[in-house]
């Protein structure tokens, strides 16, 4: 369980990693769309997991290792973004968060069932026509 200041960190990570991806991402990965859905901060502050959907790219686990190529100077520019509010600079960690991928790869699959007619609902009996 996360504490509210745990929350409160990840949340400053957030918000300001998605500014300098925005800003410096064109240099790091080139034209893909990088989001950041997500940070998750140790109990110590010591450490965050910052998870990051892409978009317009097929090679998503290959943007994911530029990104981390950079990793020293994306940390210096959240340092200089975040220094008065925390008083250690947490060690960042990229993640691939492929949630969205996920649910539309299932809401294909759910539609394609639907248009089988596999989908096990109950129907009501057809009424008879005389």
């Amino acid at each position: 369980m996360e504490t509210i200041r745990q929350k409160q960190v990840g949340e400053l990570i957030r918000r300001n990693v998605s500014i300098i991806l925005r800003e410096e991402g064109s240099y790091i990965y080139g034209d893909a769309l990088v989001t950041v859905t997500n940070v998750m901060v140790s109990p110590d502050m010591s450490q965050a997991k910052v998870y990051v959907s892409v978009y317009n790219t097929e090679e998503k686990q290959a943007v994911v290792l530029m990104i981390d190529e950079q990793i020293t100077r994306i940390r210096q520019a959240l340092a200089h973004r975040i220094k008065k509010h925390v008083r250690r600079i947490p060690e960042i960690f990229f993640y691939l968060d492929d949630t969205l991928d996920e649910m539309f790869r299932l809401n294909s699959l759910f539609d394609k069932l639907e248009a089988e007619d596999q989908m096990g609902r109950n129907r009501p009996p057809e009424e008879e026509e005389e």
